[in-house]
């Protein structure tokens, strides 16, 4: 990663970028919003729809998106933008990153700083502004075209009348005094996928079976971060699958908002490796992944249609993801392997006080067994083990 100073350039790929704004978050610190401006050569936006933030949040080229905020367990916050260079039009020659404080100004905002990385969470460039004073608003960088490519330039320029002052600087019509600016409405972008309202916990299944987005795949060797694109249903329960060979154990933690893992997903210690499990995506940025293996391995993140059905009886062998959709019931469980085989089943709370869902641990167990289980509803089965099994409705 290159650590720029107020000025200075650099080439980026002219491809797809996470940009984040981060800052330490604290008593009496200013909460701060991230938007980014899409300019002609003139240096003015073509219209208000060229104001990317979280009341407008994507471009209708799809070029531009808001994914939101994060915040970390150190109090660092962080709000994020998803750039895809490739697709930005023609007549569009700079996007500048920009960022208003909210109750306050910036220099009432410690350890500020915009980050820029590839999908992967590989960093491209970090710039730190370490001068700011009374500003309420920032224009932190900008993308802009050079030589058929592209380059990041540091800015660091402070606006005292807010983001409505910097706007209008841009061509952006504001009324009269707002807080924060109200962009004009825009023809609404084209979806990425089909993305339902969020159903009530005893459709949460129903709903996420039915949602569908182009499968992501990633190919590495070792331990990587792997950051997945945006057109994830956002609250949304995902599959993750993996495959290696010849690795002493394989691992996917899930992330949390700067990128360090949080929840163990998988662990295996198996010579082959076609696993399964799933993660929940983040509401407010893309979900990111942690893997570790030895050896060369395949990622992929897939709807949870993919998820095999558990109708009548199922055999598999390691770490797997079913679903069942039967009533309440009993379950058998038969394990082969020599280590641990557990079983969690989440399902929807009946309670209406509590939105999320119950966790049950069905089976866990050492080496061989043949028993059987309770299951209360519908759900995900999530199963951990080193050997083959089975798994069956009823006794």
């Amino acid at each position: 990663m290159t650590q720029m100073t107020k000025g200075g350039n650099l080439p980026v790929p002219g491809a797809a970028l996470q940009v984040a704004v981060t800052w330490r978050q604290g008593v009496h610190v200013p909460d701060v919003d991230v938007s980014a401006l899409l300019l002609d050569a003139t240096g003015r936006v073509r219209s208000d729809a060229d104001l990317v933030f979280y009341n407008q949040p994507a471009h209708p080229s799809g070029a531009v998106r808001h994914l939101g905020k994060g915040q970390g367990a150190d109090g660092t916050g962080a709000d994020w933008l998803w750039l895809d260079l490739a697709a930005v039009a023609p007549g569009t020659d700079r996007v500048v990153v920009a960022a208003s404080a909210d109750g306050g100004t910036f220099g009432q905002v410690p350890s500020l700083d915009v980050r820029v990385a590839l999908p992967d969470g590989q960093q491209v460039a970090s710039f730190t502004i370490g001068d700011a004073s009374t500003e309420t608003a920032f224009v932190f960088g900008e993308f802009y075209r050079r030589n058929g490519g592209w380059k990041f330039r540091a800015v660091g320029q402070g606006y005292a009348s807010g983001l409505a002052g910097l706007a209008t600087d841009f061509g952006i019509s504001v009324a009269e005094d707002p807080q924060p600016v109200s962009a004009a409405p825009a023809p609404p972008p084209p979806a990425p996928l089909p993305l339902a309202p969020v159903a009530p916990p005893a459709d949460r299944l129903v709903s996420e079976l039915a949602l569908s987005f182009p499968p992501f795949t990633h190919h590495a060797t070792g331990k990587e971060r792997v950051t997945c694109p945006p057109n994830l249903p956002p609250g949304a329960r995902v599959v993750v699958e993996i495959e290696c060979r010849d690795s002493i154990s394989v691992n996917i933690d899930s992330c949390d908002a700067y990128g360090r893992a949080d929840q163990d997903l998988l662990s295996t210690y198996e010579d082959e490796v076609h696993a399964r499990t799933f993660a929940t995506v983040p509401q407010d940025r893309p979900l990111s992944l942690v893997v570790r293996a030895d050896t060369p391995w395949t990622l992929r993140v897939l709807p949870l249609a993919h998820a095999r059905r558990l109708e009548h009886g199922l055999d598999g062998r390691g770490p797997d993801l079913l679903v069942y959709e039967g009533p309440p019931g009993v379950l058998s469980f038969v394990h082969q392997g020599r280590s641990n085989f557990v079983v969690w089943h989440y399902f929807a709370s009946d309670d209406p006080q509590w939105q999320g869902d119950e966790e049950d641990l069905l089976v866990n167990e050492v080496g061989r067994l043949d028993v059987l289980a309770p299951v209360r509803a519908p759900g995900l089965l999530r199963i951990e083990a080193d050997g083959p099994w089975r798994l069956g409705v009823g006794g």
